[in-house]
């Protein structure tokens, strides 16, 4: 890859601001897991999603329920972990706390 080359494509989001299930606003952290989804920390929606590979749209995978301290919501999520029994750690950095979440996802 050579500076200049135009060889990026959009994966996931891209499509605004707003809080649809195809929409980012100010996402802050990724990991991809082993079959190729992708986790977001979605910090400005307020939750943490997951994008299956080619997916159109993603899933809410933490909180969503607006922002707030209660423990179905976040303030601003800022990174995401997850441990090796498959866990996901989410920084709740407004909250000043971190919260597991069990895998009751796929």
């Amino acid at each position: 890859m050579k500076r200049g080359d135009e060889r990026a494509t959009i994966v996931e989001g891209g499509n605004g601001l707003r809080n649809h299930l195809n929409q980012l606003n100010y996402p802050t952290l990724i990991f991809v897991d082993e079959d190729s989804s992708l986790y977001v920390s979605d910090r400005n929606n307020n939750r943490v999603m997951k994008w299956r590979k080619n997916a159109k749209e993603g899933t809410v995978v933490a909180d969503g329920n607006g922002q707030g301290k209660e423990l179905n919501q976040l303030h601003y999520p800022n990174s995401l972990s997850f441990d090796d029994e498959e866990n996901l750690y989410v920084v709740d950095s407004y909250n000043h706390r971190i919260l597991r979440y069990e895998k009751c996802f796929d």
